[in-house]
């Protein structure tokens, strides 16, 4: 499966952003998706995953409450929206794919290029 992410950009803290992963090729829907994130100098983190039917999701804690997964199988695509946004969440933002929903990003075999989110203070 391919995957295309996009919708980052430059916001202020406070502000919202909603990022969408675009997937190609094999069957989206029989695939969990998650979205990481990796700020420069630190290690890729879990931001949040779902499962294959949209039925579970599940939740970084620093994001929990303010970023939103969900799925839209017949658009083959994964959203994440982020609200009240914060300078910490500036990262690139990464969504992957994989046949088992995980928390650990090496669990995943699918990624797509990141896209840049900046927050500004």
């Amino acid at each position: 499966v391919q995957l295309q992410a996009s919708g980052g950009g430059l916001v202020q803290a406070g502000g919202s952003l909603r990022l969408s992963c675009a997937a190609s090729g094999r069957t989206f829907s029989s695939y969990a998706m998650g979205w990481f994130r990796q700020a420069p100098g630190k290690e890729r983190e879990f931001v949040a995953a779902i499962s294959w039917s949209g039925g579970s999701t599940y939740y970084a804690d620093s994001v929990k409450g303010r970023f939103t997964i969900s799925r839209d199988n017949a658009k083959n695509t994964v959203y994440l929206q982020m609200n009240s946004l914060k300078p910490e969440d500036t990262a690139v933002y990464y969504c992957a794919a994989d046949q088992v929903v995980a928390v650990i990003w090496l669990e995943y075999d699918y990624w797509g290029q990141g896209t840049q989110v900046t927050v500004s203070s």
